[in-house]
C-alpha cells in the first residue's frame, strides 16, 4: 500500500480555492473599482486644494 501514494505538486498540495466554490449575486467589475478609486482621489485633491 505504501507504493501507491499519490503525490500532489508542491505548489498546490493542500490548498483550497474558495473563490471557485462561491458565486455571489452581486459582483463588481474591476473597472468600476478602479473608477471609484480615481474618483475618490480626485475628490480628495479638490477638497485639499480648495477647502
Amino acid at each position: 500500500m505504501a507504493d501507491q501514494k499519490i503525490q500532489m505538486p508542491s505548489s498546490g498540495g493542500g490548498l483550497v480555492r474558495y473563490f471557485d466554490d462561491i458565486k455571489t449575486k452581486f459582483e463588481i467589475k474591476p473597472i468600476y473599482v478602479i473608477a471609484l478609486i480615481i474618483l475618490v482621489v480626485i475628490v480628495e485633491l479638490y477638497l485639499y486644494k480648495f477647502l
